[in-house]
């Protein structure tokens, strides 16, 4: 008894001390631990890049993604979610904590077809402005289904290429799509909106407004 009595306060202390680092206001504390990651770390590349490879993209901050997987989960709670989807490779780390929290399977589509996936799949085409290239991502037919409501988790958001390819494959498996949580949207490119319009609701942590060289970073919110 004293043992789980000192754990308990060591865990309450530590998300006091970071509540008081992020005083809540409109925005969650974990919302704001999100944004001072982005300033503090993020750099600003020319053609409207934002390389968050210091915590998110290439080395992982473990501790904001588990605040990230919760901020989700508290979000889609009602959703009656059965699985997350998401694409490889930089959505999986979000997606993964995000499923631990709804205790639900995540899925993540592949960008090429690996030889244990056979020809009984979902495709649907994917342009990458950051890597000019555009490529077929699939979901085996096995792991989706009509009676399964989706939660669809990714890292950035930009022009919506990516969510739109998954949105596809939900519709070929007869899925219901049942949200969209977006870890950074760049909501100058015009992706979520376009995703909103079509009646999806789409929650983002980080809203960007502007980017510029060499890190000039202007929150919507």
């Amino acid at each position: 008894m004293p043992v789980v009595l000192k754990r308990l306060r060591v865990r309450i202390s530590a998300d006091s001390a970071i509540a008081c680092l992020f005083p809540l206001s409109q925005l969650n504390w974990r919302v704001k631990m999100l944004r001072e990651r982005i300033l503090e770390l993020g750099h600003v590349l020319p053609g409207d890049i934002l390389n968050v490879n210091a915590f998110l993209n290439h080395q992982l901050d473990t501790k904001l993604l588990v605040q990230i997987g919760k901020t989700f989960a508290r979000h889609f709670r009602d959703g009656d979610v059965t699985k997350v989807v998401t694409i490889e490779t930089s959505g999986i780390a979000a997606a993964v904590t995000t499923g631990i929290e709804l205790q639900v399977p995540v899925v993540f589509a592949r960008k090429a077809r690996p030889s244990t996936i056979g020809s009984d799949h979902y495709s649907a085409p994917a342009y990458s402005y950051t890597k000019q290239v555009q490529s077929d991502v699939i979901i085996a037919r096995q792991f989706l289904g009509p009676k399964d409501r989706l939660l669809v988790v990714d890292d950035f958001l930009a022009r919506g290429e990516a969510l739109s390819a998954l949105t596809s494959i939900i519709n070929q498996a007869s899925a219901t799509l049942a949200g969209v949580g977006i870890v950074i949207e760049k909501a100058f490119q015009g992706g979520g909106e376009k995703i909103r319009a079509a009646g999806h609701e789409v929650f983002a942590l980080a809203r960007i407004k502007s980017l510029s060289p060499p890190n000039h970073i202007e929150f919507l919110d």
